[in-house]
């Protein structure tokens, strides 16, 4: 098998050491040059995790000219750019999420798709099982028109990591939102209008967009996004819910464990009794939340397989995102 030389540029990104794990998982795919990390904050907080052990730390420059592919695990205000250094040497692009700001990100895409470069991102839920189901079932018509879909993804998280999200505009929509809005655009494109709100709650003297909701309106349907980071058991309520004319998919919890229900009109045929079938999922995102994820980017890469996530699906998500919570910015830029 053809392995792909596979290098990391940044640590400073939340999924960054789970990505490593991952690819090192698959040695038969992967032949892991090295990582490179331009701030020393970061490499004395996690240069010696384990997703790094034994492996050589390089300069920038280094990882680019020896790999094939590179996954961009940095701060995030730094995944465009360092993207775009990739692809204008010409190497392929697993880059973690949410993009960056929109004229940059023009620029990394354009650059890809002149090279015919493959432009991955890391929104995991695209290999979520049961979102897996729930877009087959829309495919195939099973779900009728769709009429709403309520997006949820809530946590509970603690003050230092709050004030880390006040890097962002948007807060806590910026940064769990964007995994919404990626599903909820894949399903129905483009929305008509957009209307936000984007609150905080100043828990613990923290001043930060942490309690945010977000509606997408569509010429039939709705789209509600809510995310919050002080919400208590946010985390077992994150729930993605798409009800069309024929039929209702239920995801919640979304992972650890998955479960699902799905209704159609055959079964739910009393307008005020609960009826649904629970669907069983092979929860893989408990062990392997990235595994499908870096096997699609071999395939993308060395396969010829298909992305079905374009060029232009990615631009738009980032697009919605930046109307939501009024323009992408990055007014802190601190990782401390």
């Amino acid at each position: 098998m053809d392995k792909i030389r596979l290098g990391q540029i940044g640590i400073g990104h939340n999924h960054g050491e789970a990505m490593m794990l991952t690819a090192r998982k698959f040695p038969e795919l992967f032949e892991i040059v090295g990582y490179a990390e331009e701030n020393e904050w970061w490499i004395e907080k996690r240069g010696g995790n384990a997703g790094y052990a034994g492996l050589p730390r390089m300069s920038v420059e280094e990882v680019i000219e020896r790999s094939d592919a590179v996954m961009v695990e940095s701060d995030v205000w730094d995944l465009v750019k360092y993207a775009r250094m990739c692809a204008e040497a010409g190497k392929h692009i697993h880059m973690d999420k949410p993009a960056g700001l929109l004229p940059e990100y023009r620029e990394l895409l354009d650059t890809a798709k002149a090279k015919n470069l493959v432009v991955q991102l890391g929104y995991m839920y695209r290999y979520n099982p049961a979102v897996a189901f729930c877009l087959e079932k829309l495919r195939n018509g099973d779900l009728g028109e769709i009429c709403s879909i309520n997006a949820e993804m809530s946590t509970f998280h603690p003050a230092s990591y709050r004030k880390w999200l006040a890097n962002f505009g948007g807060g806590v929509m910026y940064i769990l939102g964007s995994h919404l809005v990626d599903l909820i655009v894949y399903m129905l494109g483009r929305p008509e209008k957009i209307t936000s709100f984007l609150k905080r709650s100043g828990l613990d003297g923290v001043d930060v967009e942490d309690n945010t909701l977000a509606v997408l309106e569509y010429e039939k349907a709705i789209a509600r996004i809510y995310v919050s980071s002080v919400e208590v058991n946010g985390y077992g309520r994150r729930q993605l819910v798409v009800s069309g004319s024929k039929g209702t998919i239920d995801i919640r919890p979304l992972e650890n464990p998955v479960r699902m229900t799905f209704s159609d009109l055959t079964l739910a045929d009393q307008p005020y009794e609960d009826r649904k079938r629970e669907i069983p999922v092979k929860d893989d995102t408990r062990d392997g939340r990235y595994d499908g994820m870096m096997r699609d980017f071999y395939a993308y890469v060395r396969l010829g397989k298909e992305n079905p996530y374009s060029f232009e699906h990615e631009y738009l998500v980032q697009q919605v995102l930046s109307e939501i919570v009024g323009g992408v910015r990055f007014p802190g830029r601190s990782i401390e």
